[in-house]
């Protein structure tokens, strides 16, 4: 069963191009929908890209003062300012200062509350579609402002590094409230609601802690008293609340965007005498070092959702996700060839937690995804002998020391 298109691609750059090369089609009740190949890609093939229904910026990231543009989540320091923040090193000076591509000249506040855009256009397509319900305009530092008070408690239950965020549901309701069609916006939402009060109960669980009944009362008072609207008072009851929070929790991604990794790459890219060549890989390889050393963010990181989240997982993709204009439109790109009424999957894990036993993936996807994944590489190794738990448990604290030494470099280059 193929959705409709009007609701599925009306966020891809080329919707038109993209129904002739994909479709949504539901798969059974455990997989859910799925996105399929109408005709053959080639690998390197870029499938489609896609603007986000909704996304905002992790509250966390925005109070340790990541400037990113409020629509868009474009980076708005300089690769400079950026390296300068990271290393801790106020004096710093980059070479080669033209390959960054940020332009503070363009950049524009909300001329009531002044929060920042990376362009007139974003600013005026905020104001279209939400800013006007989210703006606080002169309470922008006010505590005691309702939605002020909701991102506090939001903070105080949830530390980094965040996994959500309450704004990306305040958005969807500013987003409803504003919209001349309200039906066509809770339609298209709802498109992303497929979970079971017991999912939803363990997605809270998981995303608030022990604490979470306590929690989600308190989160779910004051989302009501700061953003209620009667048309959409189904998501504003105890278990739409749940639902709303589901929906987030598990059908966000959460990208990096970071000036600086722009500017490394372009420096990757130019044609200079061995000697100036060596000198700057070592100028940047030191940089790296200096910043492992700091304790700022290095890049904001934001959710959201779209065409892209009916890319089911496999451990073996033919696809992959990635944000190469450094702000929240999303390339969908083929790994390999793809024929026509072939799924079309994503992974859902980095490339070394994929080199990890059958064991440890699973693991990995029922705490963080809630499925246990059948993928031909899963369903060829479930009659292979898996290693002990004994073995596991040491592979998987190395894994995860490994990771803690690579975070770093993996988000500055992740972009």
């Amino acid at each position: 069963m193929a959705a409709p298109l009007d609701d599925m691609f009306s966020f891809c750059v080329d919707p038109g191009k993209v129904s002739t090369c994909v479709d949504v089609r539901f798969i059974d009740n455990i997989k859910g929908k799925g996105l399929f190949a109408k005709k053959s890609i080639k690998k390197g093939d870029t499938i489609f890209l896609e603007r986000p229904l909704v996304s905002a910026q992790f509250l966390w990231n925005a109070l340790y003062k990541y400037k990113a543009c409020e629509y868009c989540l474009r980076a708005l320091e300089t690769a400079e300012e950026n390296a300068r923040r990271l290393s801790g090193n106020p004096g710093l000076s980059l070479p080669h200062p033209e390959l960054c591509r940020v332009r503070p000249e363009l950049h524009q506040a909300c001329p009531q509350c002044q929060v920042m855009y990376c362009s007139s256009e974003c600013r005026q397509a905020a104001a279209d579609q939400y800013h006007r319900v989210l703006c606080l305009g002169s309470s922008q530092d006010d505590p005691d402002h309702p939605i002020n008070k909701l991102k506090d408690a939001w903070r105080s239950m949830h530390y980094p590094p965040e996994t959500s965020s309450i704004m990306l549901m305040a958005r969807m309701v500013a987003v409803v409230k504003q919209a001349k069609d309200k039906a066509h916006w809770q339609k298209l939402f709802s498109h992303f609601c497929s979970r079971t009060g017991n999912e939803e109960e363990e997605i809270a669980h998981k995303l608030l802690g022990e604490k979470f009944r306590g929690q989600l009362v308190l989160l779910h008072s004051l989302f009501k008293s700061a953003l209620y609207d009667e048309h959409l008072s189904r998501w504003f009851v105890p278990e739409g609340f749940r639902s709303l929070f589901a929906l987030v929790g598990t059908n966000g991604q959460g990208i990096g965007t970071s000036s600086l990794s722009r500017w490394v790459h372009a420096c990757d890219a130019l044609e200079l005498p061995a000697q100036q060549k060596e000198q700057l890989d070592s100028f940047i390889d030191q940089l790296y070092k200096d910043i492992e050393k700091g304790h700022s963010f290095i890049s904001v990181l934001q959710y959201f959702f779209g065409v892209n989240y009916f890319c089911n997982h496999s451990c073996i993709p033919n696809a992959e996700a990635s944000f190469p204009d450094n702000n929240f439109l999303l390339q969908l790109s083929a790994l390999s060839d793809i024929n026509p009424g072939e799924e079309i999957c994503i992974s859902y894990l980095d490339c070394c937690q994929r080199d990890r036993s059958r064991h440890s993936r699973h693991k990995i996807l029922r705490e963080n995804y809630l499925f246990v994944c059948s993928c031909p590489k899963c369903v060829s190794q479930m009659d292979e002998l898996d290693m002990t738990s004994e073995e596991e448990e040491e592979e998987e604290g190395e894994a995860e020391g490994e990771t803690e030494g690579d975070e770093m470099e993996d988000e500055m280059t992740d972009v």
